[in-house]
């Protein structure tokens, strides 16, 4: 293997491995709840699970839940076995400010520019007085994070989830999030400036994304061990996720933008 590959093809492993995380509340901060007005029709994203796949969902499943168990949860305990929280959450920081410029896009294509103003400000901020964004210096400001994918942007305009399903190292999404998730690692700022995986930085960004999102899922996986029907459990904790984040950015459309409020009006 010629060396120059070496530092991509860890920095895929670790993009891959990343997707055998559920979605967390502690992977990522979100805007606040939007109150539904009584006149709205239920959103498509809280209908019974749609998984006409189920049986080939279940077997990619249990695969990731093997990979996990032998591979990643170890490395992910081991992690925070030497690891004190205070770094831990310093980790956690770096990871969400290199998330920011996607956010941004994605604010900006839901049409909610001032949202989209706050998460640049937030980026450059921690970015610069942060210290590369290992400290939320935006947020100690009043400029709250939260996340933002194409997934969502695909929601927000009323393309519904589709089949929910499984994929072998990659995790559960569903047709509509998947092809966001195709987008947003495509589109993303931060790879492109960095040539993505192909870099040791970008082997570092994915290995740290890996390790903090897999700590911070580690109670949820415990959970998971204990649930009666750990597949059913994971499905509906995504879906319910998902959901969330699209009701969310349905709250409404801004015309202007207005950079002197620090809070997100979705």
């Amino acid at each position: 293997m010629h060396p120059s590959s070496i530092p991509a093809r860890l920095g895929l492993l670790a993009g891959l491995a990343l997707f055998c995380a559920p979605p967390h509340a502690a992977r990522a901060q979100t805007l606040p709840d939007v109150e539904a007005s009584p006149s709205e029709t239920p959103s498509p994203d809280l209908a019974a699970p749609n998984d006409p796949w189920e049986g080939f969902n279940r077997g990619a499943f249990k695969f990731n839940r093997g990979f996990d168990r032998f591979l990643i949860g170890p490395m992910a305990r081991g992690y925070m076995k030497v690891t004190p929280r205070v770094v831990r959450g310093r980790v956690s920081s770096f990871v969400a400010n290199l998330a920011e410029p996607r956010t941004a896009i994605n604010d900006l294509a839901q049409g909610r520019p001032r949202a989209a103003g706050v998460t640049a400000s937030r980026f450059v901020i921690n970015t610069t007085a942060g210290g590369l964004g290992l400290f939320d210096v935006g947020g100690k400001l009043g400029l709250e994070g939260h996340k933002g994918d194409f997934g969502q942007t695909l929601g927000r305009y009323g393309a519904r989830p589709g089949r929910y399903i499984v994929l072998p190292l990659m995790g559960p999404t569903t047709l509509r999030d998947g092809a966001g998730r195709l987008v947003d690692m495509m589109t993303d700022p931060v790879a492109m400036a960095t040539a993505g995986g192909a870099t040791m930085f970008g082997s570092i960004r994915s290995t740290a994304t890996v390790l903090d999102g897999r700590a911070n899922a580690d109670g949820f996986f415990r959970a998971l061990d204990d649930a009666a029907d750990p597949y059913a459990m994971m499905r509906s904790a995504y879906l319910q996720n998902r959901a969330d984040l699209v009701r969310q950015a349905r709250g409404g459309v801004q015309v202007l933008p207005d950079f002197d409020a620090a809070t997100i009006e979705p």
